[in-house]
């Protein structure tokens, strides 16, 4: 809604896309025009890429705002908006992924020298190697954090052959829940204060 209200200010037409379980929503009722993409599953209408980009191009769009959630941060979502020729109204891929992966970020503030927490240099593969990463870090206590994409398992690793199975263990884990088993390990913070900044940017600089 707050995307419609924008566009209608600024005199541009809206489309707007809807599944079947919403085709009385707010959203379909202001649109300019609304687009059935498909039953209620995600997995059918709102996640559906070729859905997506089949509904833009028949509506003749020429930017997708993907919304909060489930496409807004998929780069291949945002990659495939412009090979079409949409302009996708957002990060673009390659931020999307970088940040997305975790290793991958933490590699690139390290390059950019913001503080992070002690941690692997890359992908974890095996439990030797976490314990190798264990043993050569300064982690204080024997805690110690092993974490997937959005996802974190704590280990008590005060004796380091209790390591042994949980890097398997999490690997199958994560590749359960998010398509992608990749781990890596960082420093494990009790009761930490989560400090978030937001910042605006557009493809012209920072505002």
């Amino acid at each position: 809604m707050r995307v419609i209200c924008a566009c209608k200010e600024l005199g541009i037409r809206t489309v707007a896309i809807y599944s079947e379980a919403d085709r009385h929503s707010l959203p379909v009722r202001f649109a300019d025009e609304a687009i059935c993409i498909g039953p209620p599953q995600l997995a059918l209408s709102y996640l559906n890429i070729p859905a997506v980009i089949s509904a833009a191009e028949i509506a003749n769009v020429d930017a997708i705002h993907p919304g909060y959630g489930l496409l807004a941060e998929n780069a291949n979502f945002a990659e495939v908006c412009e090979t079409s020729g949409i302009k996708f109204i957002g990060p673009r891929p390659e931020v999307m992924r970088l940040m997305g992966e975790k290793e991958k970020a933490r590699a690139a503030m390290k390059r950019a020298g913001v503080p992070i927490l002690p941690g692997s240099d890359g992908i974890i593969a095996s439990d030797g190697e976490a314990v190798r990463v264990v043993a050569a870090s300064r982690f204080s206590g024997d805690r110690e954090g092993v974490g997937g994409r959005w996802w974190a398992r704590n280990a008590h690793c005060a004796q380091r052959r209790r390591a042994a199975g949980i890097i398997p263990a999490a690997q199958s884990e994560a590749a359960g829940a998010f398509g992608n088993g990749d781990l890596y390990m960082e420093k494990y913070v009790e009761h930490p204060r989560h400090i978030e900044f937001q910042v605006l940017a557009d493809e012209h600089g920072m505002w």
